[in-house]
């Protein structure tokens, strides 16, 4: 079976398709850095959106999520933006863990797989 991988760098690529299954890297938000989990959140959800769309697979299609957050007093605020966001009734196997980011200005890193 063919590996395809998108957008790839020195250290990894953004995204990473194996036979029907699609593997993003953690994703940050680079625009909205330093702003609220709110704003972080959001352009974390969109970039998920463009790299599912390339790889040919969509948020309806996912399978599992981790969700890193700086601290779990935002869980609530972070929610509120993936309620919104997530595919209703084609919600993942997800979990949501309390860490320390790459850089302090980054509030939430989401890292998910899908189907294709």
């Amino acid at each position: 079976m063919s590996i395809q991988r998108f957008e790839t760098g020195p250290r990894m690529s953004q995204a990473v398709v194996h036979g029907n299954t699609v593997y993003l890297a953690g994703v940050v938000a680079n625009k909205a850095k330093g702003k609220s989990t709110t704003e972080q959140t959001q352009e974390i959800l969109a970039i998920i959106d463009g790299h599912l769309a390339k790889a040919g697979s969509d948020k309806s299609k996912l399978l599992s999520t981790n969700i890193y957050i700086t601290d779990m007093k935002n869980f609530a605020e972070m929610n509120a933006v993936w309620d919104k966001w997530v595919s209703p009734g084609n919600t993942p196997a997800r979990a949501t863990v309390e860490a320390k980011l790459a850089a302090p200005d980054y509030l939430v890193e989401i890292m998910v797989i899908a189907a294709k």
